[in-house]
């Protein structure tokens, strides 16, 4: 078994500035980090770019995945690749976090899809969203790097729900050319939006490029739900997923990682539990 997990510090340690947080990963035995765009504006100033690498490097962890910026996501935004009228504002946000990722050695950026907006055709917002993905996918691609594409759940106007949904934008980028991108399998999004995730991970899981885990019903650690956890990445593992497991959740315990032990969090061992020898 080779399943190895980080911390997403943009929902983990919020009691913590962000600056702080990826050292308090580090703290508690992780060597990788995940964020969503942890600045408030698309393009941040110089400065702020700099703290943020510092803060990466001085943890002395890796830094695997990055979102895009996605809008404001805190009154509903779920990412503007595929929103009229700001192609200019995402295409400088790819660049400025492509910059990032180039001296952080960051392996994939997770491009939110954006909602569904009024007064504007669903295939108009498509067509746009494919040529938003190719232009990310190319700047990516210099760095070595891919672009993620995710189902999402708990928005209404977010197109994206299913494995399947996503198999299709990614279907479209590879016919015209565009072969770095892969899904995202979010599989508590997946779960609670009603997918099928065994049969997903079966029928997709080449395209599966990064994975991410929390439980339901609540967003909560493994456990506090009723999710199959382990088994669906036991599945992965055994069908040759490498990638990283994002814990992506909203904590109900003092010590969000404690049910993973802590000689488990940097090394290689089974889904939930039990250390290879």
């Amino acid at each position: 078994m080779t399943v190895r997990y980080l911390v997403n510090c943009s929902i983990l340690h919020t009691d913590l500035p962000v600056l702080q947080r990826p050292a308090a990963a580090a703290a508690a035995g992780f060597e990788a980090v995940e964020f969503w765009w942890p600045f408030p504006e698309a393009v941040p100033a110089d400065s702020e770019a700099d703290r943020f690498v510092a803060a990466v490097r001085d943890a002395g962890v890796e830094l695997v995945a990055l979102n895009f910026f996605a809008g404001d996501m805190p009154t509903g935004d779920r990412g503007i690749v595929s929103w009229p009228g700001r192609e200019a504002e995402f295409r400088d946000a790819v660049d400025a976090a492509v910059g990032i990722g180039e001296r952080l050695g960051v392996r994939a950026f997770n491009a939110l899809y954006g909602n569904r907006l009024p007064d504007t055709e669903p295939a108009h917002q498509d067509e746009l969203a494919r040529e938003n993905l190719g232009v990310a996918a190319a700047a990516a691609a210099r760095i070595g790097a891919t672009v993620l594409v995710e189902p999402l759940s708990g928005a209404d106007r977010y197109p994206l729900r299913t494995a399947d949904d996503v198999v299709t934008v990614l279907d479209d980028l590879a016919r015209a050319g565009t072969g770095n991108v892969g899904l995202l399998a979010d599989l508590y999004h997946l779960a609670v939006n009603g997918d099928d995730v065994e049969r997903a991970i079966a029928r997709h899981r080449d395209r599966i490029a990064h994975v991410q885990i929390a439980d339901a019903p609540g967003r909560g650690e493994p456990g506090t739900g009723g999710l199959p956890l382990s088994a669906w990445i036991d599945d992965l593992d055994r069908g040759g997923y490498r990638g990283h497991v994002g814990l992506e959740y909203v904590p109900t315990a003092a010590d969000p990682f404690a049910w993973l032990p802590r000689a488990q969090r940097a090394g290689h061992h089974d889904a939930l539990g039990r250390t290879n020898a």
